[in-house]
């Protein structure tokens, strides 16, 4: 089976490629890098001819709220229709947990804007909502630093490996569309302070 995972050089993507193919199955890896641009529109029509599931992973270079908005937006608008021109059967995408209930957070608005637009298309979808990576604890601990001081706040986050991340997001794209939500999650809860410490 032909699967496209647009953001397919990236963290996830790439292992989501490597453990689709090691299933047998066709898997491309779509992101600028490969000549697909999904903001852009450039490559598309192309890489999708043929395919059957699109995964979409990508993520916005900002995390400022307007750009974020505006690179989830175009991206996502892209992919259905180019995946509707294309007869993709299911579109599979990553999000956030939490994405419904963190709205002070102009990122996580901007990935409700990309979800609602998913929810919105006509094509079958799951959208798969995982927890914070592992492999992000540096750059928390960066982002928190102020004048050589971690500040974080008093919270328990339950994180993830990328790999496992990716072997969620792989099954769930073979598996039937739910038209929805699958939430994954790290195997046990830890303040963030701990998580950061532990992988600084």
């Amino acid at each position: 089976m032909k699967i496209v995972v647009i953001g397919g050089t990236g963290l996830i993507g790439s292992k989501i490629v490597a453990q689709l193919r090691e299933q047998g199955h066709e898997a491309l890896p779509a992101s600028p890098n490969t000549g697909v641009n999904s903001v852009t529109g450039e490559g598309l029509d192309q890489a999708l001819k043929g395919a059957r599931v699109v995964i979409d992973v990508s993520n916005s270079p900002s995390f400022e709220e307007e750009a974020a908005t505006q690179f989830f937006r175009d991206s996502t608008r892209n992919l259905l229709a180019a995946e509707a021109r294309a007869g993709v059967g299911c579109h599979v995408a990553l999000s956030v947990v939490g994405t419904d209930r963190l709205l002070e957070s102009g990122y996580f608005r901007a990935k409700q804007a990309q979800e609602r637009l998913i929810q919105a298309g006509a094509a079958p979808y799951s959208i798969v909502h995982a927890t914070q990576f592992f492999e992000f604890a540096k750059s928390i601990a960066d982002f928190s630093t102020q004048n050589d001081v971690i500040r974080l706040p008093p919270v328990l986050i339950q994180p993830i490996a990328a790999i496992d991340v990716a072997s969620a997001v792989a099954a769930v794209a073979l598996s039937p569309a739910v038209n929805g939500t699958v939430e994954v999650a790290g195997p046990a809860e830890m303040p963030i302070a701990t998580f950061v410490r532990a992988r600084r």
